[in-house]
């Protein structure tokens, strides 16, 4: 099944947090860098993947072979896993034959019920249009394979709920949704920094998405527009709040630990007047969260700058995230924090920023061996990379722990295995919980825009049942 079949779309997850700087620009700006402990091993140190996982994807738009792509480059990443694309699946025969190069050895079907048929393959990763999802993620569990599910989980709440539920039933299989964030080692770092108050009194979060693209595909026939143009149809698409905004809402709600209680939303077809087109391409929601904060998003295809992030601001500090990296500015009255004595420190302008590394908070820590030059990591793991990862070996540990139980206790103790599986411990993901609530807030949001109203969001909305 299809996604899309033009990179030229300017979609989206990939240049979403990708890697670069634009770290001059913030220490000149008096920015305090946010640096994640990769404990990354030399290239030459590198230890080879213990285990070897096979893996199938449906769907092969623009995202399903970024997707390939990365799953190419785990073995080289910095906490390395063995991969095997065993088949691909899309009903476009044009994606198949783009995508056979980028994994040799793959077989190539457009019925997604083959590869669930395949007892060799363990895990399946669905990168379909999103308003494709259900019918494949529920096959996929009925099927007994483990489930990455790209985000946003479904295109209506109905459907969301329904996958949900499946899932949730599945106990003796993984499942995830593509809430990337939520397994990246940079966001993890900030999670608890953020959650024991070091910004002070949270006030307010922004996110902001800016690309000029139109969004569309060049199609090779009238046949075809439609489907490869789903995003920009409200019968098929939840909009830049969904397709893109749904990542940025659900990193700030994990960040306050919290659920927004209503939103307001405004957009329109603002500079891409197709006759087709009825998505807006510009768009603006407030969504208000517990204790007053709000989250300011605004998204558009008709202009670029500024790019994309997220902003939290407290009363002591604001972070910026951005392309991967994070920033802190401090206030001039904010308290001295402990970690600051030992920490580096540069000076930009009148200002000094201090270089916060987790796990360094010694001074022994801040003395480098300089005459050891710094090994260069063979490939930068993004958001996506680590996501993959997370969900590929919480797949195979849980594979591996069932057929431990049942080669001790037989296969019979139904009630005992799902015990023994519920207290194996994970790798950081978004789980069915999470993508289920965050397609009840975009579905919500896309509606307030679509409407140009305030929707409150009630508690029991949030709920599985």
């Amino acid at each position: 099944m299809n996604e899309n079949e033009n990179d030229a779309l300017g979609y989206n997850r990939r240049d979403f947090l990708k890697g670069g700087s634009v770290a001059t620009l913030m220490t000149m700006l008096g920015g305090v860098e946010l640096f994640a402990q990769t404990n990354a091993a030399p290239a030459e140190a590198k230890k080879a993947p213990a285990v070897k996982i096979k893996v199938a994807v449906i769907g092969l738009g623009a995202w399903g072979r970024e997707i390939i792509n990365t799953l190419m480059r785990l073995p080289q990443a910095q906490d390395p896993i063995d991969v095997e694309i065993v088949a691909i699946c899309d009903t476009y025969p044009a994606s198949l034959k783009r995508t056979a190069s980028a994994a040799p050895g793959a077989v190539q079907t457009a019925d997604y019920k083959t590869i669930l048929d395949n007892k060799d393959i363990k895990a399946v990763i669905i990168a379909t249009p999103t308003y494709l999802h259900k019918e494949v993620a529920l096959a996929a569990i009925k099927a007994g394979k483990h489930v990455y599910c790209e985000a946003p989980l479904a295109g209506s709440i109905e459907d969301a709920r329904e996958i949900a539920l499946a899932a949730k039933a599945a106990k003796n299989l993984v499942f995830q949704a593509g809430l990337q964030m939520r397994s990246d080692k940079q966001r993890l770092f900030l999670l608890p920094f953020i959650r024991t108050g070091a910004l002070g009194k949270t006030v307010l979060a922004r996110a902001q998405w800016h690309k000029k693209t139109s969004w569309r595909s060049a199609s090779p026939s009238p046949e075809r527009e439609k489907a490869i143009n789903w995003r920009l149809s409200k019968e098929t698409s939840l909009g830049l709040i969904g397709e893109i905004g749904s990542y940025q809402i659900d990193q700030a709600g994990w960040f306050m630990k919290a659920l927004p209680k209503a939103v307001t939303g405004f957009g329109s077809v603002m500079f891409w007047k197709d006759d087709d087109r009825d998505v807006p391409d510009t768009v603006q929601a407030v969504l208000e969260f517990p204790h007053g904060v709000q989250m300011i998003c605004d998204y558009t295809l008709a202009n670029s700058f500024d790019g994309e992030y997220e902003m939290l601001y407290g009363s002591d500090a604001a972070i910026m995230m951005r392309e991967n990296k994070a920033w802190m500015f401090k206030e001039v009255d904010a308290p001295l924090l402990d970690w600051e004595v030992y920490a580096d420190k540069v000076k930009f302008y009148s200002d000094t920023g201090i270089a916060l590394v987790a796990g360094k908070s010694g001074k022994s820590d801040t003395a480098k061996d300089k005459s050891k030059p710094e090994q260069p990591d063979p490939f930068s793991d993004t958001p996506l990379s680590f996501a993959l990862n997370n969900f590929l070996r919480n797949a195979d540990e849980f594979s591996a722990k069932a057929e431990t139980f049942k080669t001790s206790y037989g296969a019979d103790d139904v009630d005992g295995l799902m015990d023994f599986l519920a207290k194996v411990l994970r790798r950081p993901a978004a789980g069915y919980l999470e993508g289920f609530q965050a397609v009840v807030t975009a579905v919500k949001a896309n509606e307030a825009i679509l409407g140009s109203k305030r929707i409150e969001l009630k508690p029991e909305w949030y709920e599985l049942s």
